[in-house]
């Protein structure tokens, strides 16, 4: 209904709008109200015995876990790359999207308010207006040809819609909980970029020394191969011998520009997360590299609390609880709303006029629209967003799954490498002894160069396992590392970190 009176308008009398409530609110049915509950609470599957430890007094923070590995040119690589890296600059301007989708929802809660200043000229034949009037009255007045008019006008415009059933205010609140799975995605993107880069520092340092580990292979087996030739041509070997020896020592040089490819595919991959070129690899790492496993333990019992710090996990039940608050903006729409409108402010037909306080004027409209027939159009809305939000229910609970999963196999692979490590180590030591007590017994003339040759490519072939498992360690160590969402690092350990700057946890985008 309109509540309009033009430049004569009184106030309206709160008496007439509190009759339009009553109606309101008698013509509707209950809605739930307030704020949505803990939905992500709700959602989320029953964890493992294991993961549902209390967590200790204070908070757990992402801080810079990678500084474990206690190594300095990683560090600096990892800098690099936070600083340039094309996919974190995407996920910073999604952040920037989100924060300015919610300032736009947030914008609605607030009534609208504009300023106004116009001047309205009229001039038109008296015989077409009001004189045609007077003469099919047969009244006969003394009119000009004719009449021209200048309204000049400044005032303010305002509107605003009563949030009775909470539309504005859970959509507000759905733009916000997107905004914060937003920048979660981000934190999730951090880490994602960070698992990468390390990966591919720990290959890069593993294939160097499998390169170099190959190529003193096929100098020992090139040694091998002169020295049974040489006793072929003295009668003293079958030429099968010479033939096995040669076909080892073909496929030695072989896998040697397999492992040259493999490192070029890994600096390529390191240069596409520093967001350049691979010659720009060669300039930031150095000719060794020895990445090694970081020997911090790692607790035995995981707090539920930490897991659920994971970026996924938290951006999962970011949208979860921005789907229902939709679900309850898409009910209040099927409610009756109120909405007030109007304008002050001065009207005269001359432009000193404007500056006249009696000339001022006010105009007030209110509306109350319910929805009576709009083809299913509103209740259709709700049960997509029903059917969103079941949708995301069941994304949580299984991002859940998913990291509890993740968290298990990561520590089964980390105890289990780190065990065939120490064999390895083991088996390395014992070739080492080997080739050290060969070298002895050619030298006093025991045994001959072959079994020296024999024992320098098993200890060889130990240590490329050895280097092999030393790799798979760290990188289970990563996967730890990933899968909670950075580190475990507690309270303790927490101020400590806070206290160094270098060390101050990654919680916000990254400038560029």
């Amino acid at each position: 209904m309109g509540l309009g009176n033009g430049l004569s308008s009184r106030p309206i009398r709160v008496s007439v709008l509190g009759w339009g409530l009553v109606f309101a609110l008698g013509g509707g049915c209950a809605l739930r109200s307030g704020s949505s509950p803990d939905l992500s609470q709700e959602a989320a599957p029953e964890l493992p015995a294991g993961f549902d430890e209390s967590a200790p007094a204070g908070a757990y923070e992402p801080v810079k876990w990678w500084r474990t590995f206690a190594d300095p040119v990683l560090d600096d690589v990892i800098e690099s790359v936070l600083a340039s890296n094309f996919s974190v600059a995407e996920a910073v301007a999604r952040v920037e999207q989100a924060r300015t989708r919610a300032r736009l929802a947030n914008a609605a809660v607030l009534p609208s308010v504009g300023a106004r200043a116009g001047v309205d000229t009229s001039d038109q034949p008296t015989n077409a207006a009001i004189g045609a009037q007077l003469d099919e009255l047969g009244l006969d007045f003394p009119l000009p040809d004719r009449i021209g008019i200048t309204t000049w006008s400044l005032g303010a415009d305002f509107a605003y819609e009563a949030d009775f059933w909470g539309r504005v205010r859970h959509t507000s609140l759905a733009a916000g909980s997107e905004l914060l799975a937003s920048e979660s995605d981000l934190r999730a993107a951090h880490i994602g970029i960070l698992a990468q880069t390390i990966s591919a520092y720990f290959e890069i340092g593993h294939l160097r020394q499998q390169l170099g580990i190959a190529r003193r292979q096929v100098e020992t087996l090139e040694e091998r191969e002169r020295l049974v030739a040489g006793r072929y041509q003295r009668g003293l070997a079958h030429s099968l011998a010479l033939r096995r020896v040669r076909q080892i020592l073909r496929s030695a040089e072989a896998g040697v520009p397999q492992l040259e490819n493999q490192l070029a595919d890994a600096e390529s991959g390191l240069a596409i997360l520093l967001g350049g070129y691979r010659e720009e690899v060669a300039a930031i790492l150095p000719d060794t590299l020895a990445p090694a496993a970081s020997p911090d333990p790692v607790p035995a019992g995981i707090p539920a609390d930490l897991l659920l710090q994971r970026p996924d996990v938290q951006a999962a039940g970011h949208r979860l609880e921005a789907a229902g608050h939709t679900v309850e903006a898409r009910r209040s729409a099927l409610m009756p709303q109120l909405s007030i409108s109007g304008s002050i402010g001065l009207l005269s037909t001359e432009v000193g006029g404007l500056f006249d306080v009696k000339q001022w004027f006010t105009n007030l409209t209110s509306n109350l629209l319910r929805p009576v027939f709009d083809g299913g159009r509103l209740a259709n809305n709700v049960k997509l967003a029903e059917a969103r939000f079941d949708e995301l229910a069941a994304a949580y609970g299984q991002t859940v799954v998913t990291a509890v999963n993740e968290v298990e196999a990561a520590l089964a692979s980390l105890g289990n490498e780190g065990r065939r490590r120490e064999l390895l180590a083991v088996q390395r030591e014992e070739a080492l002894a080997s080739r050290d007590l060969q070298s002895r017994r050619y030298e006093s003339g025991i045994s001959g160069y072959g079994e020296l040759l024999d024992a320098t490519g098993n200890l060889l072939e130990a240590e490329a396992a050895l280097a092999t498992s030393e790799r798979n360690l760290a990188l289970a160590r990563l996967a730890i590392h990933r899968a909670l969402g950075g580190s475990w690092t507690g309270p303790d350990e927490l101020a400590a970190a806070s206290s160094d700057p270098a060390a101050a946890p990654v919680t916000g985008p990254v400038e560029r």
